[in-house]
């Protein structure tokens, strides 16, 4: 059995129900998880997704700000929700699909000034990222679990479109890179566009919006992310250790600023 699971910032759900069928045409992902949905539980276009055969929800929502859901084509059972959003956000949400339980994130993007000092929102960024270390050490690393999710942190140098600028930025400094390796070494988490197409390739899953043609600029950064605990690392590489960022979806028009992220697994 394949297993496509796939991560979308799709930055308002309503908004993009459209792409998101075609794009579930076009690569028929299994479990789709969603963040920045902008709507509450009752307003999320349910019927949509049930037309492109991903009938299966779990949705947190919240009026007109983040959000996040879970949309599968397979059965969906319950799995733990993780407290490691202090403010109380629609920014987690979980599921067990196929044995594999999911959890879906949308980390606060952290504001401007990268100081968790003079900057609250930094600091409930590094908080969130804390919080889930904490909780992921008390987990089994052999166990079928995968993170995905915008996490918001370009970690690695190829990450990035300039990593010297971007060192000084909110979603690439040092100590943002510091949080998420603590969180990634915690289980010894995969991190599968990287296990796909290793450094110094660049990849990138966003482009702000001010560039005109993102492409000719290309002044992107990986925010976009699925890990999986090692012991999914036989599932990923018996599936051809295939995992891609889809950049043609950022091109079509009213597009949201993310591209999607698939992985394969197959059991």
């Amino acid at each position: 059995m394949r297993l496509r699971l796939c991560t979308w910032n799709v930055n308002s759900v309503r908004l993009r129900a459209e792409q998101v069928a075609r794009f579930v045409a076009e690569q028929a992902p299994d479990v789709l998880c969603l963040q920045e949905i902008k709507c509450r539980e009752d307003e999320f276009p349910r019927g949509a997704f049930e037309a492109v055969g991903l009938p299966h929800l779990r949705i947190s929502g919240q009026k007109g700000w983040h959000g996040v859901a879970i949309a599968s084509r397979l059965p969906i059972e319950d799995a733990p929700t993780l407290a490691v959003c202090r403010e109380g956000h629609a920014r987690c949400v979980s599921a067990k699909v196929a044995g594999v339980e999911i959890q879906n994130f949308y980390v606060p993007a952290g504001g401007d000034v990268p100081d968790r000092t003079l900057n609250p929102k930094f600091d409930h960024k590094l908080d969130f990222f804390e919080k889930l270390t904490v909780e992921m050490t008390r987990r089994d690393p052999k166990a079928p679990l995968a993170i995905v999710g915008d996490l918001n942190v370009a970690p690695g140098e190829h990450d990035v479109w300039s990593h010297r600028h971007m060192s000084k930025i909110v979603s690439h400094t040092p100590v943002e890179v510091a949080a998420m390796e603590a969180l990634k070494a915690s289980l010894g988490f995969l991190d599968l566009a990287r296990e796909t197409r290793p450094e110094p390739e660049r990849l990138f899953s966003w482009w702000s919006y001010r560039a005109a043609d993102f492409r000719a600029s290309n002044r992107g950064l990986r925010l976009d992310h699925i890990w999986v605990t090692p012991g999914l690392a036989g599932a990923f590489h018996a599936a051809g250790a295939s995992a891609r960022i889809h950049d043609d979806v950022r091109a079509w028009e009213r597009p949201s600023d993310h591209a999607p992220v698939t992985a394969d697994l197959a059991f």
